[in-house]
Parts: structure tokens; C-alpha cells; sequence
């Protein structure tokens, strides 16, 4: 896929999240809102440590598909954890940026 149609389904992947939540999206924010999404546990108030692994949470869901990772359940509290089964690649920061947002992109159109 060439660099603008990449943009294209990325600018459409942000709209949905946009449309459903009514405020601008960047990656931080469909992160933070996939993770919350597959914590599964509705609204609720999220201190700063939470609001991280929620983060966390939303990068081993998204990268699962890609072997990464790999779901291992919920502990009692209904937190979904994940095991690394294979080291990422080292990665510069827009390449970082742009699986995340290829694995976003993915996420949203099965979504």
C-alpha cells in the first residue's frame, strides 16, 4: 500500500473513533480508547498508573495478530494480560508509529 492511501484509511480509521466519541483522535487516544475497549469494564474513573496499562493493554491486543503477543486471561480483577512470544524488531519512531497505527487501522475496520 503506497504512503497516501496508508494515510487515507488512517484519516478514516480516526473519523470513526471521532464520530463515535465526538473529539479529535491521535494515536495516543485510539490507543488509550482500544485499550479501554478491551479492558471491557465500561466507563470508569482511571488513575495515572491505570491509564498507562490501559495503553499497554491496547499495544499486546493490537500486536497479537501480528505474533507478538499472545492473550493469557484475566486476573481477578477482569485485566486482560499477554505474553511477548517473539522480540519486536528494532524500530525507529515513525516505524513504530506507523505499525501502530497499521495495527489501529486493522483494529477499526474489524471493529
Amino acid at each position: 500500500m503506497n504512503e497516501q492511501d496508508f494515510e487515507q484509511q488512517w484519516k478514516e480509521a480516526t473519523a470513526k473513533l471521532e464520530a463515535h466519541f465526538g473529539q479529535p483522535v491521535d494515536l495516543q487516544a485510539a490507543l488509550f480508547l482500544i485499550g479501554v475497549n478491551e479492558l471491557g469494564q465500561g466507563p470508569r474513573r482511571l488513575n495515572k498508573d491505570q491509564k498507562i496499562d490501559v495503553i499497554h493493554l491496547a499495544v499486546c491486543s493490537l500486536l497479537e495478530p501480528y505474533g507478538y503477543y499472545e492473550f493469557v486471561g484475566k486476573d481477578k480483577d477482569g485485566w486482560p494480560h499477554y505474553q511477548r512470544t517473539e522480540r519486536l524488531p528494532k524500530l525507529g519512531s515513525s516505524e513504530q508509529e506507523k505499525l501502530m497505527k497499521e495495527a489501529v487501522i486493522s483494529y477499526i475496520q474489524e471493529w
